[in-house]
């Protein structure tokens, strides 16, 4: 009888090595998309036809918190995760206010400090201190009002600093913003869609890509560009019509209000609930956070200063990315005009930023418009914004549930 022969050593070591592989592969867990629904909670899936909870989960499964500092991103490509860095994928954040309202500077510092970002102040400008020389070709200052005309040159100031800085991009919003508290998996999402809508490099400079001038994050609404009244006849072939009706679509987004609680100038009740759009900019109102890349800050520098002026500060600035993507691929130059530069603007619908209305007086609202009746606002609000960074302040300092605006 002819004895059984061992296998020779090495063969043994590898056939346990590639067991040991193998159980690795089959029985390691698989990760998870980041889920939106669950921001601040173990990782359960939310009815996307329910809001969603707004207390932390007692799992003993470890959570990530999905704000502050500490947050690094769950997106694909990997470099999108940069929007997660202090000053959220721009090279900087400017917040434009006047330096006597120390209320909404401090209530900023903590907001944004909180949920994990870094601002810088440029003071606002009362517009009695401009001189006549220094308005702009075109403007009337007495039809503009002198809240509007020191508006417009604090923004004009911020958007200087981006030029003479040299910087790639940065954000600039009012001094009375408010944000979701899960800011950041937001723009993550809004990234993406930046580089979906417009060509980008493999490996852009910027998070958000390299083809865009104006980023509109925070407005009190707009129309899809389609819609406007000089391009809601175009025949569907058309370029500029191809160009304007490309749209980045987020759904179940659960940081969207519920469809008939939600505000703005787009239709939303008849969308699916929790949609938001990353899209092509028509016309927005009002410039509560908008971001420029160097190139747009140059666009913005020259037709809203150096060259004319034909209005208050947003409504210009609308009025830029109105002219560039009414006149895209328009090659008629007497129909064109100057192209609105241009200029290439994405808007966020609804928006991630928005007016907060503190408690306390209501006419310490605005800088621009004044109210003398005296009344009080008990509870602070913000239209659009589910987990409002504001309101959950001390939440966030003492580590308790989020509150959510719209249980």
């Amino acid at each position: 009888m002819v004895g059984l022969r061992q296998p020779p050593r090495h063969v043994v070591i590898g056939i346990a090595a590639f067991l040991l592989v193998l159980g690795f592969v089959l029985f390691t867990p698989r990760s998870k998309q980041l889920d939106l629904h669950s921001v601040g909670h173990s990782a359960s899936r939310t009815s996307p036809t329910s809001p969603p909870s707004s207390s932390y989960s007692s799992s003993s499964r470890k959570t990530e918190r999905l704000y502050g500092k500490y947050y690094q991103g769950h997106s694909s490509p990997a470099d999108v995760n940069r929007v997660a860095n202090e000053t959220l994928g721009f090279s900087k954040i400017f917040v434009v206010g006047l330096p006597e309202r120390s209320d909404k500077r401090d209530a900023m510092a903590l907001t944004s400090s909180l949920t994990g970002f870094h601002v810088e102040w440029i003071n606002g400008v009362k517009g009695e201190s401009i001189p006549d020389k220094a308005v702009p070709f075109g403007a009337d200052r007495k039809k503009l009002w002198e809240t509007n005309l020191g508006s417009w040159r604090g923004h004009m100031n911020a958007v200087r600093r981006i030029i003479e800085e040299d910087l790639d991009s940065a954000l600039i919003m009012e001094d009375d913003m408010d944000w979701d508290v899960r800011l950041k998996p937001q723009m993550e999402r809004v990234a993406q869609g930046a580089r979906a809508l417009l060509s980008s490099a493999s490996k852009p400079t910027s998070p958000y890509g390299d083809d865009w001038d104006l980023m509109w994050l925070g407005h009190c609404g707009e129309v899809f560009p389609e819609t406007l009244d000089e391009n809601k006849d175009k025949p569907t072939d058309d370029l500029g019509i191809q160009y304007m009706s490309r749209k980045f679509v987020i759904e179940k987004d659960l940081t969207v209000p519920p469809k008939d609680r939600v505000t703005g100038l787009v239709d939303f009740k008849n969308n699916p609930e929790y949609t938001r759009w990353v899209h092509i900019t028509g016309a927005p109102i009002c410039t509560f956070a908008y971001a420029l890349s160097q190139r747009g800050a140059r666009k913005v520098l020259f037709d809203l200063s150096v060259d004319h002026l034909d209005g208050p500060f947003d409504n210009a600035l609308a009025g830029l990315c109105r002219r560039a993507v009414s006149t895209w691929g328009v090659k008629d130059p007497a129909e064109a005009g100057d192209r609105g530069l241009d200029a290439k603007c994405i808007s966020v619908t609804p928006p991630v930023f928005f007016h907060h209305k503190a408690k306390g007086l209501v006419n310490g609202d605005s800088d621009i418009q004044t109210v003398k009746d005296g009344q009080i606002r008990e509870k602070g609000r913000t239209e659009n914004i589910v987990w409002s960074a504001r309101n959950n302040i001390k939440n966030m300092i003492v580590g308790t549930k989020m509150e959510s605006q719209y249980e």
